[in-house]
Formats: C-alpha cells, sequence, structure tokens
C-alpha cells in the first residue's frame, strides 16, 4: 500500500447529535482510522469515544498530528476558532452548517485553507442526497419552485434560527438551480419556541422571471421535507426524506361532446425517477475523503466557497430582514449574498 492509499485518519469536534451521525459514518469507511473525539465535556466525549475504541479528548487542538481529516460539529459560533486551527495545521475539514456566523469569518476560513493548502468543505448535506443529483439533470427554466421544510421544535438547536438550522439547505438548492441573480426579497417570520426565528417565509424574484417560495418551522408537529417545480413542460416534486422524484407531464387534451356540453380533461401521466439512494452523510464524508485524497497527489483542491458564502450571506439577510422588520428589499448587482457586499 503506497502513502497515499493508505488509511486516512479522522476526527469529530464535538460529541453531540450531530457529531455522532459523523462518527458513525466514518466507522463504516474500511479506509478510515478513528483516531479521536473531542468534547469540551469529557465524559460526554468518552461515553461517545467507548464503542469505537478511539481516543476521548477536550481539546481540539489535540488532534493535531494524530488525524488527517476532521468533522466540526460544535455550536455555530465555534466554527470560526476550531477550523482555523486545523486548517493552519493542514488538516481536511468539514464543517457544518452554516460553516460560520458571519460572512467575514467564512471568507477568512476559506483564504486560510487556500494559504496551508488544507481542503475545507461545508456541510451542505443536501448537496448528496440522490434525489438532488437526479434533479438537477431534470430542471430547465424554473417558472415557479416551492419549498417546504417543516418539523417539530428541537431544544438542541434553539441557538441557531430556523434560517440557519434549516432554511439554508433549501437556499443552497435554489441558488443553484436557478441560473439567474436573485432581484427581489420578500422575507416574514416569528418566534414560537425560542428567543429566536422558529419560523419563516420568503419569496425569491430572479431576474429571470423565476419565483421561488420558500417555508421553514421548527413549530410544526410531522416533518416535511419537499421542493415543487414549475416548468414549462412538468411539475416536479421531490421528497427530501424519501429520496424520491415524481414528474407530472401533460400527455393530451381530451373532451367528450353531449347533447348537453363539451367536456374538456387534461390528461396527464407521472414519471416515477429512479434515484440511488444512500447516505448523503456518508456521501458528504466520502467526497471529503476524496478530495484529500487527491490534494496528496498534487492534484488541484476545489473549493465551493462561491456557493457556500452565496448561501450564508443570504441567509444572515434573511434574518436582519425579519429581526429589523423589513419585509421586502430589492437588490442591484451588487448583492448581499453576492459576495460584494455583505
Amino acid at each position: 500500500m503506497g502513502a497515499d492509499d493508505r488509511k486516512l485518519r479522522a476526527g469529530v469536534v464535538g460529541a453531540g447529535h450531530m457529531g455522532q451521525y459523523h462518527l458513525l459514518a466514518y466507522a463504516e469507511l474500511w479506509d478510515i482510522e478513528l483516531a479521536g473525539v473531542v468534547d469540551v465535556d469529557r465524559a460526554q466525549a468518552a461515553k461517545v469515544a467507548a464503542p469505537y475504541d478511539t481516543r476521548a479528548l477536550v481539546d481540539h487542538r489535540d488532534l493535531i498530528g494524530l488525524v488527517d481529516i476532521v468533522s466540526v460539529a460544535v455550536p455555530t459560533e465555534q466554527h470560526f476558532a476550531v477550523a482555523a486551527d486545523l486548517l493552519e495545521a493542514g488538516v481536511g475539514v468539514l464543517v457544518e452548517k452554516p460553516i460560520a456566523p458571519t460572512v467575514e469569518e467564512a471568507r477568512e476560513l476559506f483564504a486560510i485553507a487556500r494559504r496551508s493548502g488544507a481542503v475545507l468543505h461545508v456541510g451542505h448535506v443536501e448537496r448528496f442526497n440522490g434525489a438532488v443529483q437526479e434533479l438537477k439533470k431534470i430542471v430547465e427554466r424554473p417558472i415557479l419552485i416551492e419549498s417546504r421544510r417543516l418539523g417539530p421544535f428541537a431544544p438542541r438547536v434553539q441557538k441557531d434560527s430556523v434560517v440557519m438550522d434549516l432554511m439554508i439547505h433549501d437556499l443552497d438548492i435554489v441558488l443553484a438551480l436557478v441560473d439567474s441573480p436573485p432581484r427581489r426579497l420578500t422575507a416574514m417570520g416569528s418566534s414560537v419556541h425560542s428567543g429566536v426565528i422558529d419560523i419563516a417565509n420568503i419569496q425569491i424574484g430572479f431576474d429571470s422571471g423565476t419565483i421561488a417560495l420558500i417555508t421553514a418551522s421548527r413549530a410544526t408537529e410531522e416533518k416535511i421535507r419537499t421542493l415543487a417545480i414549475t416548468q414549462p413542460d412538468a411539475y416536479v416534486v421531490l421528497d427530501y426524506s424519501e429520496q424520491d422524484i415524481r414528474i407530472h407531464r401533460r400527455a393530451a387534451l381530451e373532451y367528450t361532446l353531449n347533447r348537453e356540453s363539451i367536456r374538456y380533461r387534461r390528461a396527464s401521466f407521472v414519471e416515477h425517477v429512479q434515484v440511488h439512494k444512500d447516505n448523503p452523510l456518508k456521501l458528504e464524508i466520502l467526497n471529503l475523503v476524496r478530495a484529500v485524497r487527491r490534494a496528496r497527489k498534487g492534484e488541484p483542491i476545489v473549493l465551493a466557497e462561491a456557493e457556500d458564502i452565496r448561501s450564508l450571506a443570504m441567509a444572515l439577510e434573511i434574518e436582519r430582514m425579519i429581526r429589523d422588520g423589513r419585509p421586502e428589499a430589492a437588490y442591484s448587482n451588487s448583492l448581499p449574498w453576492s459576495g460584494h457586499s455583505a
């Protein structure tokens, strides 16, 4: 086995809910060695590390020298400090979304990654959903996009607003689907269970004429994760949870004639798209692993900085609009989420 083919050593910083998902995903990969779990709560770190027979640590810097890749799954306000130290040391990092609380910190993390030659990925896990991968092949000239990401309240995420906790996934997907700059944005939201925004509804008007309606809620007692797209020749419905896509297409216009009237019926058919279903988080981690291996061979590192900054910047703008009671805004070419004036 060559140096480039040896097992990569992985660590996880944050032994909470998301951190444990990352641990499980790493443990299922044969070419990954779990080198350590970090949490400021030593007992929690030990409890989570025990089933994997790996180190339990309380300081993320203790991973330096022990790991090649790390998942950062700590509270958002700690993302910059933790990720910056690891990137400076040349460690490949997958940081959970949102990458940072501000665009400035996010840009600095990418700058550090470029300087050190480290790989930096942001945990937009829905990009690796099999249905989303198929959707990119189907969507052309969307007219109307309707996104709903609803579910019950989870106390563990009450520090982040529903915009950063849930809606940022949909912003990321919608902005990638529409090949046109946003021009108008409306935003409304309210608090229900926490001190921050728990329900948010936005409308984006794009230069192309596409309209996107996005609703996110953590005050809904049913988990709903759907995306519906109207385009000239079809109505496409995606279910994130089921990794399922159905395409409704017009078949023909039929009519029947009797003595009293002519009755019209628009017939349609539904196409059920075959989707390769896998664990999106595992696919996301595999993407990081492949990127780190390519970097070790001297291949160029591709960072999704523009996409990651765009999603974060728009989410921050939506939070500002709701917080300031400013329900509608129009923008020129220098958009707050384009990186020119965030």
